[in-house]
C-alpha cells in the first residue's frame, strides 16, 4: 500500500497510477479500518509541498503539451484546497479582533482630525471654497494658469490668515504635482539641494512635477534664497513662496526676478461672515447651535478678527466653547475674548503705523495722531523709538514756525526715558497733540534738500572752500593767507559786512525760501478753507 501524494488516500501499488489518472476518484483501498491520521495528513502535505515542479505536474497526470483543467473541488487541486484551515469557532473571535484593531486604526485618525485647530479643520478643499480671493476665482489669474498647465513660480504677499498656504497647497493638488513644504527654522542649503535632486529624478523618472512651498519666505536668509535660482530658472522646480513682508525689500531681487508676485487681498467683514458661517454649521452639523452663537456675535469676532481668518476662527472655537457653560451670557463671552493685534515690531505694519503717525502731525489732525500713537502703544511699541521720531517732527515739520517745539520733543524722550511705560503715555500724547496743533513750516528742511539736489550736479560737491574761511591752525597755512582777509563779524556794526561764503561758482545762489510752506492748492479742498 502507498499513500497517494495528492489525496493522502491509501491506494495500492499498482494502482497508484490509474488513481492518479482518475483525478483521485477511484481505485482506492477498500480494506477497512484503514483510518487516516493527522500525522499521515501533514506528512502528505509536507511530501506534497516539498516535490518538484516535474513530479508535481506528473502528479497531476498533465504531460508536456497537455493542459488539464483542475477543479477546485473534486480535481487534483481538491487536496490543497482540503489543506486549508477549516473554519473554527476561534476565527470568528479572530475577525472581530481583526476588525477592532482596524477600527481603532480609523478612530485614530478621527481624533487626529477633532484635536486640530478649527482653521485647520476648516481649511477648504478646493478652489472654490477659497473666500475673498479674486486670483483662484472662476476668472482668476492663478486659475487661469493652474487650467493651462502653466504654473509659475510665484511669491503670495498678503496678511495674515489671507489664504496664502491654502492656496499654495490647493495648486499643488489641482495641478497634480509633487507638493514639499519647508520654512526657514529647519530647511537649510543643503536639505534644500536633496530636495532639487529628489525634484529632478522624480521629473525624468515620471515626468512630474515638484512644487516647493516656502512658509514665511522673508524669513529665509540669503544664501537659502540664492540657493533656489538655478532650479527655479532651469524648470526642475515651481517655488511658491509666502510672506506677510514687502517682497521687494525681503526677497533677493534674482529670485523676486524669476517669480511672479501676487498680492492677496485683505478679506472683508463679509468674507469672514461667510467663512464663520460655513464653519458653525459644520461643527453644529448634528446638533442644535447654541443661541449665543448667533449672527451678531460673528459679525462682532469678523469684526475683531480685522481681516485674519485664522484669528476669527480661533475667536469662535473659543466662543463655541465658553456657550456650553451653564450660565454664560454673551456679555460674557465677549469680555473673555483676547484680540491678536495685528502689528508685527519689525515687519511692515511697524513702519506703516508710525508714518502714519507723522503725517497725521503733518496735517495738524490731533485726533487721527492719537489714534495711531494709541495703536502703537497698545501693540508693545518702544516708547523711545516714538519720542525719536517725534523729536525729527519737531524740526522737520514745525521747524521755523515754533523753535521752541524742538525742546518739547527733547523733553518728551527725557520723559518717557526716565519714568517708561505705562505714565510715559501721557507725555508722548502732550506733545503728539501740541505738534499736531502747531503752526508748520518746512523751510529749513527744504532748504536743507536743495542743497543736496545741487550736490548731485556735476562739479559742485567738490568746489574748494573760499581761501579766506579756511582754518589756519598751522604756520604754514598762514604763510598761505589761510584764513587772512576774514572780516569777524561780531566787530562790525550788527554784525554786517561784505563778505563771501559760498564758493565763487555758486556766488548768488539761494538754497533757502522765503516761504514756510508750499506752493500748491489742493483742488479738493473747499474754497473757504484754502487759506
Amino acid at each position: 500500500m502507498v499513500e497517494c501524494p495528492i489525496c493522502a488516500a491509501q491506494v495500492k501499488d499498482k494502482d497508484i497510477n490509474n488513481h492518479l489518472d482518475s483525478g483521485c476518484k477511484s481505485f482506492f483501498d477498500s480494506a477497512p479500518g484503514k483510518v487516516e491520521t493527522e500525522e499521515q495528513k501533514s506528512t502528505g502535505q509536507a511530501s506534497a509541498f516539498f516535490q518538484s515542479q516535474t513530479a508535481k505536474k506528473s502528479a497531476y497526470g498533465i504531460g508536456k503539451g497537455q493542459l488539464q483543467t483542475l477543479d477546485s473541488h473534486n480535481g487534483p487541486r481538491a487536496r490543497f484546497n482540503r489543506s486549508k484551515r477549516a473554519y473554527e469557532p476561534d476565527d470568528a473571535t479572530n475577525a472581530d479582533q481583526d476588525l477592532q484593531h482596524q477600527t481603532t486604526k480609523r478612530v485614530k485618525i478621527n481624533v487626529m482630525q477633532k484635536v486640530a485647530p478649527l482653521p485647520e479643520r476648516m481649511r477648504p478643499k478646493t478652489l472654490d471654497d477659497v473666500c475673498g480671493q479674486d486670483l483662484v476665482g472662476p476668472s482668476g489669474v492663478i486659475r487661469g494658469l493652474i487650467e493651462q498647465d502653466r504654473v509659475p513660480s510665484m511669491v503670495l504677499w498678503g496678511g495674515p490668515g489671507t489664504g496664502k498656504t491654502t492656496i499654495a497647497r490647493l495648486i499643488a493638488q489641482v495641478a497634480g504635482t509633487r507638493f514639499v513644504e519647508i520654512n526657514s527654522t529647519s530647511s537649510g542649503v543643503q536639505e534644500c539641494k536633496k530636495l532639487f535632486a529628489d525634484a529632478k529624478s522624480e521629473l525624468a523618472l515620471t515626468g512630474r512635477k515638484t512644487i516647493i512651498f516656502c512658509d514665511e519666505i522673508h524669513r529665509f536668509s540669503k544664501s537659502q534664497q540664492d540657493v533656489f535660482l538655478g532650479p527655479v530658472e532651469a524648470g526642475i522646480v515651481t517655488l511658491i513662496g509666502a510672506t506677510t513682508e514687502n517682497p521687494s525689500f525681503k526677497v533677493v531681487n534674482p529670485l523676486l526676478s524669476r517669480c511672479r508676485t501676487f498680492t492677496l487681498s485683505k478679506l472683508t467683514d463679509e468674507n469672514i461672515m461667510t467663512i464663520l458661517r460655513r464653519a458653525r454649521d459644520a461643527e453644529f452639523k448634528d446638533r442644535e447651535v447654541p443661541p449665543l452663537v448667533d449672527d451678531e456675535l460673528m459679525h462682532y469676532l469678523s469684526a475683531f478678527a480685522d481681516g485674519d481668518a485664522r484669528i476669527a476662527l480661533n475667536l469662535l472655537e473659543l466662543a463655541m466653547d465658553l456657550s456650553t457653560r451653564s450660565g454664560m451670557t454673551k456679555t460674557e463671552i465677549k469680555k473673555s475674548l483676547t484680540q491678536t493685534l495685528v502689528y508685527d515690531r519689525a515687519g511692515d505694519q511697524h513702519y506703516d503705523t508710525i508714518s502714519a503717525f507723522h503725517k497725521s502731525i503733518r496735517g495738524s489732525d490731533p485726533d487721527a495722531a492719537l489714534y495711531y500713537l494709541a495703536r502703537m502703544l497698545q501693540s508693545g511699541e518702544d516708547p523711545l523709538y516714538i519720542a525719536r521720531r517725534l523729536i525729527v517732527v519737531a524740526s522737520e515739520d514745525i521747524g521755523l514756525a515754533d523753535n521752541t517745539m524742538l525742546s518739547v520733543a527733547t523733553a518728551a524722550y527725557t520723559a518717557a526715558e526716565k519714568i517708561g511705560m505705562p505714565e510715559a503715555r501721557i507725555n508722548l500724547a502732550h506733545a503728539t497733540v501740541a505738534f499736531a496743533l502747531a503752526p508748520k513750516s518746512t523751510r529749513a528742511y527744504r532748504g536743507l534738500n536743495n542743497v543736496f539736489d545741487a550736490l548731485r550736479e556735476p562739479g559742485i560737491a567738490g568746489l574748494p572752500v573760499p581761501i579766506h574761511l579756511r582754518n589756519a591752525p598751522t604756520k604754514l597755512m598762514k604763510e598761505l593767507d589761510y584764513g587772512k582777509e576774514y572780516k569777524y563779524n561780531p566787530n562790525y556794526v550788527n554784525g554786517k559786512v561784505k563778505q563771501a561764503y559760498l564758493p565763487e561758482k555758486l556766488s548768488g545762489r539761494k538754497f533757502l525760501e522765503d516761504r514756510n510752506l508750499g506752493t500748491e492748492v489742493d483742488t479738493e479742498l473747499e474754497p473757504s478753507m484754502r487759506d
